[in-house]
C-alpha cells in the first residue's frame, strides 16, 4: 500500500546497527505481528518510518563508502546520488499543495528559502543558486541548493533552523510531515555525520530541472547469505579501513609539512615584497621631490623671461606709437606736395599700403606670440612630472627668446628702413622702389620664419603626446603594484584559512583514532562470541546426529526460555535440550548427562537432569 507517490514497506527483517557500532541487532516479526501492526499503524507514521530507515541506510552507506574510496566525490558517484534523491522524498513529504494561476505548484524551493531569513550565512548560497544560469524551476534551485550545502559541510546547522521553526514551516507542510514529527530531528542529527565527508560538485554544467528522483532498493537490500558472509568479513574490512586511515594519516602528515614549507616560502616571499615595495616608495617620494624642485625652478625661470616679453612688448607698442606719429607729419608734408608731384603721391600710396601689410603682419606675429604664450602655459601644466620636457621646455624658452630678440631686431631695421624710405622718397623714385624690394625681402623672412614656428609648434605638440603616453605608462605600474599589493594580502589570508584547516584536520585525526579504538574493542567482542558459536555449533551437530529423531523446536518459535521465561537477547542466548528438543537458556541449561542414543555427555535442561537422576536412582537397586 502507498499513499501519496511514497512506498510503504511490508514489515521485514532489518539490520540495523547497534549503539555505538558495537554488535548487530537483528530482530524479525512473525505473521501476525505483522498483520496486527499493519492493521493499527497510520500509513503517514509508516510513510514516515519508511522514509527514516532509508535516510539512515543512505547516510550510513556514504559515510563508508567514502571512507573506503579515499578521495573527494563528485557527482557522478551513485551512493552521493541517491543520498540527494532520499533527501528530495523526505523533504517532500507532507509539503502542501499551492495554487496557481495556471496550475498546481508543489515543490521543496519555498522552504529552503526560509533558511537565509533564520540563518544568515545561508545567505550566499541562496544568492549563488539565483544566479546560475541554468536553472529555470524551483526544483532544479532547490537541488543544487542542497549540492552546496553538502560542500559547506552546514546542511544539518541550515535543516536544524527549519525544523525548530515549526510555525514557519506549518505554512509549507502538512501536520503529519515527516519535517514537522520526530522523524526530521532524527534525520538531522544523521546529517551531522556527513561532515567528514569532502565533495566537489558541478552545479553549472549537470542539468538539475529535468532529473527524475527514483531510489534503487538494490543498493539497500540484502540476503541472509550476503548478511553472513558479510559478518565473518567484518573483521578483514575493519582491518582494510585501519590500514587505510594509516595511510590517510601519513598522508596528511606529510601535506602538513608540504604546506608549513609552503607557509614559511611565503612568508620570506612577503618579507621581500614588503621590502620591494618600500624601496619603490622611497625612490617615487625622492623622484617627486625633485620635480617639484625643478617645477618650481622653471616656474621662476618661466616668470622672469614672461617680465623681459612683456617690457619687449611695450616698447615695440611705443615705437609704434612713434612710427604713427610720424606717419601722419609725412602725410601732411605729403599733401602740401600733392599739387608739386603726382608721381610722388602714387609712389607714396604704395608706400601706405606696404605700411599697412607690415601693420598686418606685425598684428599676425603679435598673436602668434600671444598663441606661443598660451602653447608655453599649456605645455607647463602637461609636463610636470617630467625632466626631460622640461629640459626642452627651457631649450624652446631661449629658442623663443631668440627669436624675439631677432624680431626686436628686424622691428628696429624696419624702422630704420623706414626713415630711409622717407629719405629718398624726397631724394628719388628709384630709392623708393629699391625700399620697395628690400620690404618684400624681408617679408618673404618673415614668413620662412613663421613657418619655422609653426614646425617647432607641431614638435612640441608630439612631444607632449609623448609624455602623456609615459605618464599613462607610470600610472599603469603603479595601479599594477598595488594589484600585487592586494593580491599578497589575499595569499596571507588563505595562509591563515589553510591553519585553520590544520587544526580541524588535527581534531578529525583524533576523533578517527577514538573510532579506531572503539571498533578495536567491538572486533574483539565479536571474535569472542564468534569462538563461541563456534563451539555450540559443534554441540549442536554432534545432538543432532545422535537425536535424529526428535522433534527439535525452530529456532524462530521460541522468544523467551521455557523455565524461567526470559527473553532472548545477544548476552542471553537460545540452547536446546538434548532430551526434550526445547529451547532454554545456558542458566537453565547447563547440565550435561549421557544419554541411551549418545555415550558422551550432552546438554540437558533442568528438568530433564532431575527426571533422568531419578529414573537412574529408582533403577538401582
Amino acid at each position: 500500500m502507498a499513499t501519496r507517490g511514497y512506498p510503504v514497506f511490508p514489515p521485514a527483517p532489518a539490520r540495523v546497527w547497534g549503539p555505538n557500532g558495537r554488535g548487530l541487532v537483528v530482530r524479525r516479526l512473525t505473521g501476525s505481528e505483522g498483520r496486527a501492526g499493519e492493521a493499527t499503524k497510520d500509513p503517514t507514521a509508516v510513510e514516515r518510518a519508511n522514509l527514516l530507515n532509508m535516510a539512515k541506510l543512505s547516510i550510513k552507506g556514504l559515510i563508508e563508502s567514502a571512507l573506503s574510496f579515499g578521495r573527494t566525490l563528485d557527482s557522478d558517484y551513485p551512493p552521493l546520488q541517491q543520498f540527494f534523491v532520499v533527501m528530495e522524498h523526505c523533504l517532500k513529504h507532507g509539503l502542501k499543495v499551492r495554487k496557481s494561476f495556471l496550475s498546481y505548484n508543489k515543490t521543496i524551493w519555498g522552504p529552503l528559502e526560509l533558511v537565509e531569513k533564520l540563518y544568515p550565512e545561508a545567505e550566499e548560497i541562496g544568492a549563488s543558486v539565483r544566479d546560475l544560469p541554468g536553472l529555470k524551476t524551483p526544483l532544479g534551485r532547490a537541488r543544487a541548493w542542497l549540492r552546496l550545502a553538502l560542500m559547506q559541510k552546514k546542511m544539518a546547522d541550515y535543516l536544524r533552523c527549519l525544523i525548530i521553526q515549526r510555525d514557519l514551516l506549518s505554512e509549507f507542510y502538512e501536520y503529519h510531515a515527516l519535517m514537522m514529527e520526530e522523524e526530521g530531528a532524527v534525520i538531522v542529527g544523521l546529517l551531522v555525520g556527513l561532515n567528514v565527508i569532502d565533495a566537489n560538485l558541478c552545479v553549472k554544467g549537470e542539468d538539475l530541472d529535468s532529473q527524475v528522483g527514483v531510489i534503487d532498493f538494490s543498493m539497500y537490500l540484502k540476503n541472509e547469505e550476503d548478511i553472513g558472509n558479510k559478518e565473518s568479513s567484518t573483521v578483514s574490512s575493519l582491518h582494510s579501513r585501519v590500514d587505510s586511515l594509516e595511510k590517510s594519516n601519513t598522508k596528511l602528515i606529510e601535506e602538513l609539512a608540504i604546506a608549513k614549507n609552503n607557509i614559511i616560502k611565503l612568508q620570506e616571499e612577503n618579507h621581500q615584497l614588503r621590502s620591494e615595495n618600500k624601496l619603490i616608495l622611497m625612490k617615487t617620494q625622492q623622484h617627486l621631490e625633485v620635480t617639484k624642485v625643478d617645477v618650481e625652478t622653471e616656474l621662476q625661470t618661466y616668470k622672469h623671461s614672461r617680465q623681459g616679453l612683456d617690457e619687449m612688448y611695450n616698447e615695440a607698442r611705443r615705437q609704434l606709437r612713434d612710427e604713427s606719429q610720424l606717419r601722419q607729419d609725412v602725410e601732411n608734408e605729403l599733401a602740401v606736395q600733392v599739387s608739386m608731384k603726382h608721381e610722388i603721391e602714387l609712389a607714396m600710396k604704395l608706400l601706405e599700403k606696404d605700411i599697412h601689410e607690415k601693420q598686418d603682419t606685425l598684428i599676425g606675429l603679435r598673436q602668434q606670440l600671444e598663441e606661443v604664450k598660451a602653447i608655453n602655459i599649456e605645455m607647463y601644466q602637461k609636463l610636470q612630472g617630467s625632466e626631460d620636457g622640461l629640459k626642452e621646455k627651457n631649450e624652446i624658452i631661449a629658442r623663443l627668446e631668440e627669436k624675439t630678440s631677432k624680431i626686436t631686431a628686424a622691428m628696429r631695421q624696419l624702422e630704420q628702413r623706414l626713415q630711409q624710405a622717407e629719405k629718398a622718397q624726397m631724394d628719388t623714385e628709384d630709392e623708393d622702389k629699391k625700399c620697395l624690394q628690400e620690404c618684400q625681402s624681408k617679408f618673404d623672412s618673415l614668413q620662412k620664419q613663421i613657418s619655422q614656428k609653426e614646425k617647432q609648434l607641431v614638435q612640441l605638440e608630439t612631444d607632449l603626446k609623448i609624455e602623456k603616453e609615459w605618464r599613462q605608462t607610470l600610472q599603469e605600474d603603479l595601479q599594477k603594484e598595488k594589484d600585487t599589493l592586494s593580491h599578497l594580502r589575499n595569499e596571507t589570508q588563505q595562509i591563515i584559512s589553510l591553519k585553520k584547516e590544520f587544526l580541524n584536520l588535527q581534531d578529525e585525526n583524533q576523533q578517527l583514532k577514538k573510532i579506531y579504538h572503539e571498533q578495536e574493542q567491538a572486533l574483539q567482542e565479536l571474535g569472542n562470541k564468534l569462538s563461541e558459536s563456534k563451539l555450540k555449533i559443534e554441540d549442536i551437530k554432534e545432538a543432532n546426529k545422535a537425536l535424529q529423531g526428535l522433534v527439535w523446536l525452530k529456532d524462530k518459535e521460541a522468544t523467551h526460555c521455557k523455565l524461567c521465561e526470559k527473553e532472548f537477547s545477544l548476552s542471553k542466548r537460545k540452547h536446546h535440550c538434548r532430551n526434550c528438543g526445547e529451547i532454554f537458556c545456558n542458566a537453565c541449561s547447563d547440565n550435561e548427562l549421557p544419554l541411551p542414543s549418545s555415550p558422551k555427555p550432552v546438554r540437558v535442561c533442568d528438568s530433564c537432569h532431575a527426571l533422568l537422576i531419578q529414573r537412574c536412582s529408582s533403577n538401582l537397586p
